[in-house]
């Protein structure tokens, strides 16, 4: 008998937000991967709140924007002579409903590694999980939860 593994929840049916704030958040997104695949880390910590945290597929968990900037640092030899790029689709976003200044989205994402030749390679999937919070009208990433994709086991 085979087990069956049971893969982590995806939410799938929350209430659409409005086309200006989908646009917003994507927008946001835009900007702030675009300061990753340049490898401007202090500009994509500064999209974080000044507690910000991100935890990763791993369990590590980076809190603060020095921290994540310490360890920005540490993997940039690994992005030496290539090009990133970070790729998010099916965005689900859903305003809090205490708090409208405060946004959860779920995503999916790819990151493509382009080196000198143009030879393109993938890394592994994810899903993440993102709280968004509005300060002084402009979006901020509070936390981030990334999730690495496991295949599912049909029983």
């Amino acid at each position: 008998m085979s087990q069956t593994v049971v893969p982590k929840p995806v939410r799938t049916a929350v209430p659409q937000v409005s086309g200006d704030l989908y646009a917003e958040v994507q927008t946001f997104y835009a900007h702030q991967m675009r300061r990753v695949d340049s490898l401007d880390i202090e500009g994509f910590a500064d999209t974080f709140t000044e507690d910000g945290a991100v935890v990763h597929a791993g369990g590590n968990r980076q809190s603060g924007r020095a921290e994540m900037v310490a360890g920005m640092r540490a993997s940039l030899p690994r992005y030496r002579g290539i090009a990133v790029r970070h790729w998010f689709d099916h965005l689900l976003i859903e305003v809090d409903g205490n708090d409208a200044d405060t946004v959860r989205v779920s995503y999916y994402t790819l990151v493509t590694l382009t080196d000198s030749e143009g030879k393109v390679s993938f890394q592994p999937t994810f899903t993440v999980e993102d709280e968004l919070v509005r300060r002084g009208g402009q979006l901020y990433t509070r936390e981030r939860v990334i999730h690495r994709d496991e295949p599912v086991v049909a029983g």
